[in-house]
């Protein structure tokens, strides 16, 4: 594998410690700009808008340049957004920190993507895409748990400079070790007129409903996992981080199940995994009372609710097979935009006063919502390949139920 992956994947560990890294230290930024929780929250929100709006903005606007230069601006425009964040006097000047560090999230992954598959032979692109996707993943069981430890103990100004210090790294590492990609622009304009019209499917855009529900109900909960696991499980502030570093497994585990549905039973796995997510949330509202039920319980949540993750990218991906890049800029809008309505409606729970066991159930419904768009999708395939449609070719009929 090409060594310039490791640089795509630096930046990609940097932008994922930020992302849920905010999560672990609600408790410390609310205190120290003296706001509740709930509006803490609202942070998780600002960083997955920025997310949204700039994926399809940004992935547009850099049609035009060289992909080496686009990751190295986009990187760098990252690492400036955490400096902001680190030196921001007051809440509302986070937020907006919160949302230009979030501007370039989904940009850089989709940009990245298509790199990797350009740097490494056709028969190992898909495992170099997994190469720069693994930096979330690392991001998950090393650099959020470590990132909370360092703000319970130095301050959560001092983990986002840390963050900082990682994503300039990550910058100068692309700067250095990705070569020069061939340029695929047309100027006409005709490659973003073409990216753009494969987004008229309507399977397209119920695979983002689903995205955007389905895993808005992990984040609900996800989001106040901190103050859930201390206020209801009891576990110490310390403890939460090898809680964290756990869920971290569980994610790693349910991205290797979700991949390996993706490829033998892509609908029947996604609806599976969906029914479990449904349930595993509704039923820590009353594990979260036991520290070993509760310390299980987030294992689980992790495995199911990620194992969605690769089969919805799958899914969004063969929706929009001639729009490699927007495409995959537009599903970690979803994802984000899932992760923003997420965490604001389980504050809004919170805020109602109706508990830290709330955010779980409304990520259950949520979930639940999410199962029902994923069987509509199944269902509209499986009448799309029912026995009644002509096949004009000599070819066998090929069952998208399955595939």
């Amino acid at each position: 594998m090409p060594v310039a992956l490791l640089a795509l994947a630096l930046t990609s560990f940097a932008i994922g410690t930020t992302e849920f890294a905010a999560m672990g230290l609600l408790p410390q930024i609310a205190g120290g700009l003296h706001v509740g929780i709930p509006q803490a929250g609202w942070l998780i929100s600002a960083y997955a808008l920025g997310v949204v709006i700039g994926a399809p903005l940004l992935t547009a606007a850099a049609t035009r340049l060289p992909r080496k230069t686009v990751l190295i601006g986009l990187s760098a425009l990252f690492a400036l957004g955490n400096l902001l964040c680190a030196v921001s006097p007051n809440f509302w000047c986070l937020a907006g920190a919160r949302l230009i560090t979030g501007l370039p999230h989904g940009a850089f992954f989709g940009a990245a993507a298509v790199a990797a598959a350009e740097l490494a032979e056709p028969r190992l692109r898909a495992r170099a895409v997994s190469v720069v996707f693994s930096g979330l993943t690392v991001a998950n069981i090393v650099g959020v748990p470590a990132a909370t430890l360092l703000g319970q103990h130095l301050g959560w100004r001092a983990t986002m400079l840390v963050v900082v210090a990682v994503a300039v790294l990550g910058t100068l590492a692309i700067a250095r070790l990705v070569p020069q990609l061939p340029h695929h622009h047309s100027g006409s304009g005709g490659g973003l007129r073409r990216e753009l019209a494969a987004f008229r499917s309507g399977q397209l855009w119920l695979a983002l409903a689903t995205v955007v529900f389905g895993c808005g109900g992990f984040f609900a909960c996800y989001s106040y996992i901190t103050p859930l696991l201390t206020d209801v499980s009891g576990f110490s502030a310390g403890s939460v981080t090898l809680i964290l570093a756990l869920y971290g497994v569980g994610m790693t585990l349910g991205n290797v199940l979700g991949g390996y549905l993706a490829d033998r039973a892509l609908r029947p796995g996604l609806v599976a995994m969906f029914v479990l997510l449904t349930g595993c949330l509704a039923l820590f509202a009353v594990t979260a009372h036991a520290q070993w039920s509760a310390a299980v319980t987030v294992v689980a949540l992790g495995a199911f609710g990620f194992a969605v993750v690769p089969l919805l990218q799958t899914v969004v991906m063969r929706n929009a097979d001639k729009a490699p890049t927007l495409a995959s800029a537009t599903v970690q809008g979803a994802f984000n935009l899932a992760n923003a309505q997420g965490a604001y409606l389980g504050g809004a729970a919170i805020g109602a006063g109706l508990g830290w066991t709330s955010p779980p159930l409304v990520g259950s419904a949520l979930a639940a919502i999410g199962l029902a768009l994923a069987i509509a999708a199944w269902t509209t395939d499986r009448g799309a390949s029912s026995p009644s449609r002509i096949v004009t070719t000599n070819e066998p009929a090929r069952d998208p139920a399955n595939v």
